[in-house]
């Protein structure tokens, strides 16, 4: 079965909880948040999360689902000083399905959303030396911009910045 990428609802807390904490298991690296800090949520914190993430034009986070199963995640939200931007965050597809498509239709999702909600750009942040990841927003059309700075959660590495002007789309 394909799969199939919605925005979370408010009842998926907890598949949300689930697929949050594997993606930082899995990948530290990619995350300016870590595993510690996050299995410290409470279940009433991931269901403001999802609440939150459901609806509006501030912030968006979606899942990807093979057999009622989430195997990916990313999110989106529209800084205060630059609210005709968007930044793409959290993005993540789970082991089994990398190169297989999912991670480009959670990127979409993001893009998609920024489209609808009226916005001029999505970007983001990628770890330094996260090629996969970096290859898959080049070829959706995201550029790197020259920017970096540290990543929040390891200062020792760094990020990139890169970014999707939709208006030349």
């Amino acid at each position: 079965m394909d799969p199939v990428v919605s925005r979370v609802r408010p009842s998926d807390a907890s598949e949300l909880k689930k697929i949050r904490l594997a993606a930082l298991l899995d990948s530290p690296f990619a995350f300016g948040s870590t595993h510690e800090a996050e299995v410290q949520r409470t279940d009433q914190d991931w269901q403001v999360r999802a609440e939150r993430s459901s609806a509006g034009s501030d912030s968006v986070t979606f899942l990807a689902w093979r057999d009622r199963t989430p195997i990916g995640i990313t999110g989106g939200y529209r800084p205060e000083h630059s609210p005709e931007a968007v930044e793409l965050v959290s993005m993540w597809a789970a082991p089994s399905t990398r190169r297989s498509g999912v991670g480009r239709l959670l990127v979409q999702a993001v893009i998609d959303w920024a489209i609808d909600t009226g916005s001029s750009s999505v970007g983001l942040w990628v770890t330094r030396g996260n090629e996969p990841a970096q290859r898959l927003y080049q070829s959706i059309g995201f550029r790197v911009t020259g920017e970096h700075q540290p990543l929040p959660s390891d200062p020792c590495k760094d990020e990139v910045r890169m970014v999707l002007v939709l208006d030349a789309r």
